[in-house]
């Protein structure tokens, strides 16, 4: 089986414009139903498996969402690179709304989901190595592919993993920044660890759509209209970024 290039779409990123769909194929796992069917097709003249992490219709909360089937699914059609879109809020002053990232770095604030395959039931206990948390090589590839695009992108940055579905409080940004981080997001974990477990090329393309909580202009507040406008304008960029990388990938 020829090997594609895995795209799993987060906030904003239900689909891909210039994605020419070939099919959908609904994809069974033992861990239950991924988070919409697979979506496969041709990007910069290569072939890629598109998935909305949150469903077709953006209705799946992030700590509802079955990571486990979503990699699963990715990696029994052939997958072996995963790049993963995902809108975060900035914590770092200079990363402020519009810029695009490409993280090396993971800081898990979450509880509660189902964060492993080798939990010793349906798989054997196993211990992986997580030092690295993204794939270094498909991270080179994701910045080689800004630039073949024309675009800017910011190279390394801590992300931040939280639970949601709400937006954080300013006093938990700040314990973060303390912390290390400098975006925060929703979805990167276990997202991330399920893809080092089947042994997946994982990385991320982030978009930074608004200053976190109690951070630059949203000292009091963040407005939601706002983040929904610099991600819709964002996503056009990352369509280009991503065909780039499909071609490389195809190469």
């Amino acid at each position: 089986m020829a090997s594609m290039l895995g795209i799993i779409g987060g906030t904003a990123l239900n689909r891909i414009a210039d994605l020419a769909v070939l099919r959908r194929e609904i994809v069974a796992t033992p861990y239950g139903e991924p988070s919409a069917a697979l979506t496969f097709g041709r990007l910069g003249g290569a072939e890629v498996v598109f998935l909305a992490r949150h469903g077709d219709g953006h209705t799946i909360a992030p700590h509802r969402i079955n990571y486990r089937a979503n990699i699963w699914a990715l990696q029994t059609q052939g997958v072996r690179d995963v790049v993963a879109v995902a809108t975060v809020g900035g914590i770092r002053d200079d990363l402020t709304a519009g810029t695009l990232l490409v993280p090396e770095q993971i800081i898990d604030y979450t509880h509660g989901r189902e964060a492993t395959f080798f939990d010793g039931l349906a798989q054997p206990l196993e211990h992986v190595d997580f030092t690295k948390p993204f794939c270094e090589s498909l991270r080179q590839r994701l910045l080689g592919a800004a630039v073949a695009a024309g675009d800017s992108v910011h190279d390394g940055g801590v992300y931040g993993a939280t639970q949601g579905p709400r937006l954080e409080t300013a006093a938990e940004i700040g314990r973060m920044a303390r912390d290390g981080a400098d975006v925060v997001g929703m979805t990167g974990m276990p997202e991330a660890a399920l893809a080092r477990e089947s042994r997946l090329c994982y990385a991320m393309l982030a978009v930074v759509v608004n200053a976190a909580a109690g951070r630059g202009a949203n000292t009091s507040g963040v407005a939601i209209a706002e983040i929904t406008a610099v991600a819709a304008a964002a996503m056009t960029r990352v369509g280009r970024i991503l065909a780039a990388a499909a071609r490389q990938h195809g190469d």
